[in-house]
């Protein structure tokens, strides 16, 4: 058998070997049902008490109030980017932080539904830094105030959530989802893609307030896009990527034996310090993120040569490592060391990282 990689992929991305090695297991026959969870109808009591079951450990882990509703649903993250303002723009207007890719496409597609403000943006310096947010010109009439929490291709990250002067947060939480605890009822709405921090590509989750699921949608949005639909109907309302939950909820339960979300964090801080130390002393490989903006998921970073840079990437993929080519938008090595990477892989990586170092000095 081939010895697994240490695979450094934006998404989708590592899982746990626990998680990976309980499922094989259960592949031909789950909990004596004599078929596969693949194979189940998602109406039977078995598959019910999946879903169920991992819906419950989410809200413990994250602490959900019992006001929130957890759905559930496909399409992964940029189906939210238009569910989100057909549900929610009431007043046709929704005030976007555009620091990365992603909140970039998310204010794109809202403007389709409505009057999208672009009230900050860190695109002046590639999406480097998060800009201040502590006095923006919210919109009077703004629906919601929109952010993606963690990017992805830039390895920034919010520290601290933006003033919204009590309009409602919605935030794609997406490469950072359960890497830390979170104060749920600080947003109104937070959801995201599970591929990379929690499950295989094809599930988005969606935690969304009560208040907010509403019959009022915008005219022409399709049934499939109604928040209320997939509310009333318990995230069955058709057939749901049954596989992709039921990892995720084998991931809820492998994090609380790990000791929750505050573990998680230590963890995290520990494994992104590694790397981060390395790359401030380097002579030869340099961060591209301001300092106290920097993501514990992902982490990019180049040598200042592009040459150098393929270089790396192809003797790192030979040893091992994999997946260290950075976005096609930004170039260079970036490094995704979500919750299921182990501090070993970031460990050997920096040895790695070292030795080559010394080799093209």
């Amino acid at each position: 058998m081939k010895v697994r990689v240490y695979n450094f992929s934006a998404g989708p991305a590592v899982l746990p070997e626990e998680v990976l090695k309980e499922a094989a297991e259960e592949m031909l026959d789950y909990q004596g049902s004599g078929m596969s969870v693949m194979e189940m109808s998602h109406r039977s009591k078995t598959y019910d008490k999946i879903i169920k079951d991992a819906e419950a450990d989410l809200r413990e882990l994250m602490q959900i109030p019992d006001n929130y509703k957890v759905l559930f649903l496909q399409g992964g993250a940029s189906s939210q980017f238009a569910m989100i303002p057909m549900n929610l723009m009431k007043n046709g207007v929704a005030d976007y932080i555009v620091t990365g890719q992603w909140a970039k496409k998310a204010y794109q597609e809202a403007s389709i539904y409505g009057k999208a403000n672009k009230i900050a943006s860190s695109e002046d310096e590639t999406f480097s830094y998060i800009p201040d947010c502590s006095d923006l010109p919210i919109s009077e009439d703004a629906d919601y105030v929109y952010i993606c929490e963690n990017n992805t291709i830039y390895g920034t990250k919010f520290k601290t959530l933006p003033n919204t002067k009590g309009k409602p947060l919605v935030a794609d939480v997406s490469s950072c989802f359960l890497s830390e605890p979170v104060d749920v009822s600080k947003y109104a709405l937070i959801y995201g893609g599970v591929q990379k921090n929690i499950g295989p590509a094809g599930v988005v989750i969606v935690i969304i307030r009560e208040d907010l699921i509403t019959e009022e949608v915008l005219p022409g949005t399709p049934t499939m896009f109604k928040y209320k639909i997939h509310a009333d109907n318990e995230s069955l309302y058709n057939t749901p990527p049954a596989y992709g939950i039921y990892i995720c909820g084998k991931v809820f339960k492998w994090l609380k034996k790990q000791g929750g979300l505050e573990a998680m964090k230590a963890y995290n801080e520990k494994k992104a310090k590694i790397l981060y130390d390395f790359l401030d002393e380097s002579s030869l490989f340099k961060g591209t993120v301001r300092k106290e903006d920097r993501s514990l998921m992902n982490v990019p970073f180049v040598t200042g040569s592009e040459e150098l840079d393929a270089k790396f990437i192809k003797e790192a993929t030979a040893a091992g490592f994999v997946n260290l080519k950075g976005h096609r938008s930004v170039g260079g090595m970036r490094a995704s060391i979500y919750n299921a990477m182990p501090i070993e892989g970031v460990e050997k990586l920096v040895a790695f990282m070292k030795e080559f170092e010394k080799n093209n000095a």
